[in-house]
């Protein structure tokens, strides 16, 4: 589906991606849903890998998901398989069997057990994966991984996707560099709760399972659940990191310590890059939208009303109209059952302060807004006046293309 859409006004082009020691991957079309295009990726990774991982907190997770988080106890991995338009949601018995089968069959070409294969789907929910055609390619797909395959690899995970997305870092631990190389797949059914969001990311840095674990866990917080496009949870949520121990460089123990202070900037940066292309391809987006709070009684409220005014219709709609309707804002304040308080409330967009203290800024201008509203990118900023909490989410708008995608899915 992803070929018939007209690529994101907001997409950023694809960086040049090094090959990552220890990680080889591709892709294949074996005709799981999509028809002409490939569907099925893999990487295999060197022995010794391990790795970390973050789920959705859908109570509906897919078979991929239960199975990964059994795999993820091991703390270790040598492949991951990944396909594209059937999610392997709501298919019971059938799904869990489809998901074993498909760890096993990588497993006999991988030469590991079947707990160190982990597993991600996308697509449709409710239809039964055809793990007959996925096995069927594993084989062609196996025989031609490579270590320059990171752009086919993001292409193949893509659903309504309408461009690939994929960063690469440079990081340092303990004086020696290492590389730490991502990609992502998301457009719909984005509002994550740990992102239809898959993220796969590899290090040749050599770091134990449960630093690895910390290091993820800080960076997703930070960035994949400061987005949304729709407030829609998704039941196959997926991000795994990968560490294959290749470079060289000082030990690091399992609590991680000062000695992970770069990797672990530089890996939430990279997660945060991913999360604003996901929120950059949101489905019929066409303007990019910051909200920041500020004054809340906690970070925690601050975050809960950002969201509110992110997932708010009424919000996205008006900016999709170039509306400066501030009085939208106001009202998701007030519905996201925070503590805020009506005369202390300030609300601004684009840097121009439209309400302070329950009412219209003295002589407010609303040129600039309105000329800001016309752009590509949104800054909305809400000033509670409560206290020195704050968070900052990104979103996007809501237009007629959200719904012509949604409501043509399975067609």
């Amino acid at each position: 589906m992803a070929k018939d859409l007209p690529v994101s006004p907001l997409a950023v082009p694809m960086p040049a991606l090094p090959p990552v020691a220890g990680v080889r991957l591709g892709t294949v079309a074996a005709g799981i849903r999509y028809k002409g295009r490939d569907d099925l990726m893999m990487m295999v990774f060197a022995p010794g890998t391990t790795v970390a991982g973050v789920f959705t907190s859908s109570k509906c997770p897919g078979a991929p998901v239960d199975w990964c988080r059994k795999a993820l106890e091991g703390g270790t991995a040598r492949a991951v398989v990944v396909n594209a338009g059937n999610a392997n949601v709501f298919t019971g018995r059938a799904g869990e069997e489809a998901a074993r089968l498909s760890a096993e069959a990588a497993a006999r070409l991988v030469g590991c057990a079947p707990s160190e294969v982990f597993l991600a789907s996308t697509g449709v929910i409710g239809e039964v994966l055809p793990h007959e055609r996925l096995t069927a390619a594993l084989p062609a797909l196996h025989d031609g991984l490579s270590p320059e395959a990171w752009a086919e690899a993001a292409r193949g995970i893509m659903t309504t996707d309408t461009f690939p997305k994929a960063v690469t870092r440079q990081a340092r631990i303990g004086g020696a560099p290492v590389t730490i190389t991502g990609i992502a797949k998301g457009s719909g059914m984005i509002a994550p709760d740990m992102a239809t969001m898959l993220c796969f990311v590899a290090t040749d840095a050599k770091i134990p399972a449960a630093a690895l674990q910390s290091a993820l866990k800080a960076g997703v917080e930070t960035s994949f659940n400061r987005t949304t496009v729709d407030s829609d949870t998704s039941t196959s949520d997926t991000v795994l990191l990968f560490a294959t121990g290749q470079a060289e460089h000082p030990e690091v123990t399992a609590e991680g310590g000062e000695v992970l202070a770069d990797f672990r900037a530089a890996l939430a940066g990279l997660l945060h890059e991913l999360a604003l292309q996901v929120v950059r391809d949101g489905e019929g987006a066409q303007k990019l939208i910051q909200v920041a709070v500020r004054g809340a009684v906690s970070d925690a409220s601050a975050k809960v009303v950002a969201l509110a005014i992110a997932n708010s219709p009424l919000v996205k709609t008006a900016i999709a109209g170039e509306d400066a309707n501030w009085g939208r804002i106001v009202m998701a304040v007030g519905k996201a059952g925070e503590p805020a308080d009506r005369d202390r409330l300030s609300v601004a967009v684009g840097g121009t302060w439209m309400a302070r203290e329950g009412g219209v800024v003295p002589g407010y201008d609303e040129a600039p807004v309105v000329a800001h509203m016309k752009g590509r990118e949104i800054e909305i900023e809400v000033d509670l006046g409560l206290g020195e909490g704050s968070a900052t989410v990104w979103t996007c708008d809501l237009t007629h293309g959200y719904i012509d995608i949604n409501g043509s899915y399975r067609s």
